[in-house]
């Protein structure tokens, strides 16, 4: 007898739909799993035969049993294999069971050797590829039934046992009662006094600064990496926290990818709705390559650069980090998505998040390039050294550069001063938004940081006079041909926030100024109350 069920095979963050083929025949005696399954899958096997025994059925010791997962070129890993074998075994096996019933199904569990179902990550983006091929029902976990329902247009159930899955498969009248499943070993179940704090932070925190604040902005509202450099204690961190209060909240498309990559580390919350403020990460400046990129032993994880999508992604202490880790940072900063090969295996994700950078200028961090009364004691050859990996193809991929420097006496004590609140920003950086939706809508692209090159030059070029000013910049080697399109992006982000139809040479100066850290206009910087 055969029956044929159907799960899916991650591969990265992206899902493939795999048939599993269980055939019952006469032969020698022996179980055979065939279609390139890694070590977890071979061991269902084992867990599928006492998971079936302990559930009221009977494996077939005495007949051939072969299992096919399918396509046999496609590599799979994971033990969420598990119910879609045992489910076609026993429809296999069983005669009267309806067959025709496992069509338009998908099946994701891990079994226990007592026919427990367990949950298993990555669910949501399983569901989303299952979506994709037109299947309209799953059967996921029960305890990851809202994670699988953030799906539009599929039919999801939730079991909590082999045997209450052959009930709803088979459209039993009773369903049989099981113990509650536990929940996702990878999900946090404690918490710390201080993870919210971010939470509370605003815009208005910052005295003083405007030339930076301004830089926040632009950077918000045009999608554009940003680095920041200046002595210990000026401010950089403060800016950079501050920088998800204005983003907009997220799209239901964005906010979907994004929990699905979250969904594949385990750290989707059972009770939680989708994702829908932008993240913001932080990893130490020790965090290691898998962890910021990627990788890991076994099942491929995302790093940090791809849980900050669509929002923000701060490295402090920049020149600290592995110079392995500062090299491969070029590929995400340049296409928006980080690919990781390992042998015959290749996994890509998302990276479109803005991302932040924050240095000392010196290894003491008491350097100041804009005033000699400092207190650095680096030997210029070691500042060189340190600044070294700010310099070259990670600087020419960052679009705006600001150098922070402390908040003077007057601006702390000025009792008239009174910067803008997040939400006033945030209001700015939305019209902006929207400018940029309207006017790439008949593309796939959303903000300027996305548009290539050549896309800008021939659709959205810069007026006359400031397209010949920014030719001159390139051909006077003041700036590469990635730097002058870094600098047509940023003119049109300066246009969005000033409502201007095309930007023209005030637009192109206030970008030049950012891409090379040049000190901006007070009129640029202050908004008039």
């Amino acid at each position: 007898m055969l029956a044929t069920t159907r799960t899916v095979s991650l591969q990265g963050a992206v899902g493939h739909v795999v048939d599993v083929q269980v055939d019952v025949s006469q032969g020698s005696i022996h179980t055979a799993l065939v279609g390139r399954a890694d070590a977890s899958i071979s061991e269902a096997r084992e867990r599928c035969r006492a998971a079936v025994d302990n559930s009221g059925y009977q494996w077939p010791t005495t007949r051939r049993v072969t299992i096919l997962l399918s396509p046999a070129d496609l590599p799979k890993r994971g033990p969420h294999f598990d119910l879609a074998i045992a489910l076609g075994l026993i429809a296999a096996c069983v005669p009267e069971f309806p067959r025709e019933n496992l069509d338009d199904l998908v099946l994701i569990g891990e079994l226990s050797l007592d026919g427990r179902v367990r949950c298993v990550p990555g669910v949501l983006p399983m569901v989303m590829a299952a979506a994709a091929r037109g299947i309209g029902r799953v059967m996921v976990p029960e305890p990851q039934l809202p994670e699988a329902a953030l799906v539009a247009g599929v039919e999801v159930y939730g079991v909590r046992s082999l045997a209450q899955a052959v009930a709803v498969v088979a459209n039993a009248d009773e369903i049989p009662e099981a113990p509650p499943v536990e929940p996702l070993s990878g999900e946090p179940l404690l918490s710390w006094r201080g993870q919210d704090r971010l939470e509370e932070v605003d815009l208005s925190d910052v005295r003083g600064m405007a030339d930076a604040r301004f830089a926040l902005e632009v950077a918000a509202a045009g999608g554009h990496h940003l680095l920041l450099t200046g002595p210990k204690g000026s401010g950089k961190t403060t800016l950079a926290e501050r920088l998800p209060t204005i983003l907009p909240d997220l799209d239901p498309d964005q906010a979907l990818e994004l929990t699905a990559i979250h969904s594949l580390c385990g750290a989707v919350a059972t009770e939680t709705a989708v994702q829908t403020r932008p993240p913001f990460r932080a990893p130490h400046h020790t965090a290691s390559r898998a962890g910021v990129l990627g990788g890991g032993t076994g099942r491929v994880r995302p790093g940090e650069v791809s849980k900050a999508t669509h929002g923000v992604l701060f490295l402090d202490e920049f020149p600290l980090l592995p110079i392995d880790v500062v090299d491969a940072l070029r590929q995400p900063l340049e296409s928006g998505e980080i690919t990781i090969s390992r042998g015959d295996d290749e996994a890509t994700f998302p990276a479109r998040g803005i991302l932040v950078l924050a240095a000392n200028p010196c290894p003491c961090g008491d350097y100041s390039p804009l005033t000699r009364d400092h207190r650095c004691t680096c030997p210029e050859v070691k500042r060189r050294e340190y600044r070294r990996k700010l310099t070259g193809p990670i600087a020419d991929r960052i679009d705006i550069t600001r150098i922070v420097a402390p908040a003077r006496r007057h601006e702390l004590a000025d009792p008239l001063s009174r910067p803008e609140p997040s939400t006033v920003v945030l209001d700015r950086v939305v019209a902006a938004r929207e400018r940029q939706r309207e006017r790439y809508r008949q593309s796939s692209w959303r903000l300027n940081a996305q548009v290539p090159g050549p896309a800008l030059t021939e659709l959205w070029p810069l007026d006359e006079r400031a397209s010949r000013l920014l030719d001159t910049e390139v051909y006077s080697a003041t700036l590469t041909r990635r730097g002058a399109t870094r600098v047509h992006r940023l003119a049109w982000t300066v246009a969005d926030l000033r409502g201007v139809e095309q930007p023209g040479p005030a637009e192109l100066d206030i970008a030049l100024r950012l891409r090379n850290g040049g000190p901006l206009e007070l009129a640029t910087v202050v908004r008039p109350a």
